[in-house]
């Protein structure tokens, strides 16, 4: 059954990648194996977090856990900055707490480097999904870690794809080297970081689903 679960979210991830039509993913429930990170309410995986009264995690907020492969699922919120600037809601999914899926209020505007859903000051989106600000969004994110041999020299890059707002923008991109303000690469795993840069953005619905490598292979 569990295999089947797993095969089955991984096709439905592979089939939102492919072009087909966008596919939604608000709401969407975690599958069986998954790690919830975050329901609403139980933000005990976390460090220096901080929930609003309506039950949304803060920005800032670093997972106690560290992880490998994996298949990320969160909710994000930029809320409208009060001064009335264009540009706001600054901040990011670190996978690892190296590699930076940029979050920003960029909606309408052409793909950036810097703009909501880039692979941060590396590879823009495909399209910019962005929507704007006090509007729920999605990021489905598929990671693979960078592969190591036994005297820690790297054989192999991250690579990353990422569906935003059921949309794909990034399709299996090899990530070269740690992004942004990214850690260092290494052999070990690393925790999952939702950037704090000064602005308010609020998450939820986030969980993790851990990957075997033959399952990254499909």
């Amino acid at each position: 059954m569990r295999r089947l679960i797993l095969l089955g979210g991984w096709l439905w991830c592979a089939a939102a990648m492919a072009g087909e039509e966008a596919k939604p993913t608000e709401g969407l429930k975690p599958p069986e194996g998954a790690i919830v990170l975050f329901d609403g309410k139980d933000a005990s995986r976390w460090e220096r977090a901080s929930v609003t009264p309506e039950g949304y995690l803060e920005a800032g907020a670093t997972t106690k856990e560290k992880f490998g492969d994996c298949q990320l699922h969160l909710e994000f919120n930029i809320q409208p900055d009060p001064t009335g600037k264009k540009v706001s809601g600054n901040s990011g999914v670190y996978i690892q707490r190296r590699y930076e899926i940029q979050i920003l209020n960029s909606a309408g505007g052409p793909p950036q480097k810097g703009g909501c859903g880039a692979i941060y000051q590396f590879k823009a989106p495909d399209t910019n999904q962005a929507k704007p600000p006090g509007e729920w969004q999605t990021y489905d994110i598929t990671f693979r870690a960078p592969r190591w041999d036994d005297a820690k020299k790297k054989t192999a890059n991250a690579r990353v794809s990422v569906v935003h707002n059921g949309v794909k923008v990034h399709d299996n991109v090899e990530v070269p080297r740690k992004t942004g303000a990214g850690k260092a690469e290494g052999p070990e795993p690393g925790p999952l970081y939702l950037q704090h840069h000064g602005n308010k953005v609020f998450f939820r619905n986030i969980w993790l689903l851990p990957l075997k490598a033959e399952e990254v292979a499909r």
